[in-house]
């Protein structure tokens, strides 16, 4: 039986990266976003399936995965990669938007984890990775809620692997320590910028699927990944 790798927080970036390397190695791919035009092309490209959801919402993260299960093929990847920010000083945040932050980088990895976890434990197989940042480690100025939501994703995440490696499911967080190259979004090295100022999200990808395909002997719980040029 074929297999499916499913994405939530799909977007341009590292998700679209890790979609074309699971492809590659002959995954079923699952892009599930908020506003699922937004992939619509991307997904035609490398004939990929797209659903709604709001990843903060526990109604749609199970029909998102009753949608996937519904497919015939075993869901043995997921991927946790949706983050927002409410940034500026602390004395001036919204509330609502800090919630709201927050339910998206920590609540929604919670909530697919969850749903993952289901599924996989009692097939004693599969992998759950979750894109973290600089922030899952340290905290910016004028950033306390990245670094409140990407922490709480952080400590999940670490739970959940001692949770369920002994049963048989990999799960692995990333640091990813600066920019990702992103057209896109106009991030790009300029004239004037060394060579790899950003990160490549190929490469991140390339690394996401040598943790999946890791042999359970030794596997990663985390990975940190940052620019070679940049200081430690």
């Amino acid at each position: 039986m074929s297999a499916t790798a499913l994405i939530v927080g799909a977007g341009s970036g590292i998700s679209a990266s890790f979609a074309r390397a699971a492809k590659s190695q002959a995954y079923n791919i699952v892009l599930a976003s908020r506003t699922p035009a937004n992939v619509a092309e991307f997904a035609a490209e490398i004939g990929a399936v797209t659903h709604a959801c709001d990843a903060t919402q526990p109604d749609q993260v199970t029909e998102l995965f009753a949608a996937a299960d519904a497919s015939g093929t075993d869901i043995d990847i997921v991927l946790y990669n949706a983050s927002a920010r409410a940034p500026g000083p602390v004395t001036d945040l919204d509330p609502a938007a800090v919630a709201r932050s927050l339910a998206i980088s920590a609540y929604g990895g919670f909530l697919v984890g969850q749903q993952a976890a289901q599924r996989m434990v009692p097939r004693g197989k599969g992998t759950i990775l979750f894109t973290g940042a600089s922030a899952s480690v340290k905290g910016y100025k004028h950033s306390s809620i990245f670094a409140m939501g990407k922490h709480g994703l952080r400590g999940f995440a670490s739970a959940l692997g001692r949770e369920l490696a002994p049963q048989g499911v990999h799960v692995c967080h990333f640091v990813i320590d600066g920019g990702v190259r992103n057209p896109a979004k106009g991030r790009v090295e300029g004239p004037d910028d060394p060579a790899d100022k950003y990160l490549s999200p190929d490469a991140i990808a390339d690394t996401y699927m040598h943790v999946v395909n890791q042999d359970r002997s030794s596997w990663s719980w985390e990975i940190e990944l940052r620019p070679y040029g940049e200081n430690y």
